[in-house]
């Protein structure tokens, strides 16, 4: 049973954009792996960006620039 766990930034990612991530993860371990589907778990935690770093800052202050 494949779990995937996909982190991305808390940017008002919509339902139906999570839908597809779900969906095209679970057809990518199909057909990479041949894993089955009905048993593939998925899973999308949304982190605030306060919360993420890079380059020794947040991902807000980054978006504030315009990066």
């Amino acid at each position: 049973m494949p779990y995937v766990n996909i982190r991305i930034t808390n940017e008002k990612v919509t339902p139906a954009k999570k839908a597809q991530l779900i969906q095209g993860v679970t057809t990518l371990l199909k057909d990479v792996l041949d894993k089955n589907p009905n048993t593939t778990v998925v899973v999308i935690d949304e982190v605030e960006t306060d919360n993420w770093g890079i380059g020794g800052e947040t991902v807000t202050e980054r978006r504030k620039r315009g990066e």
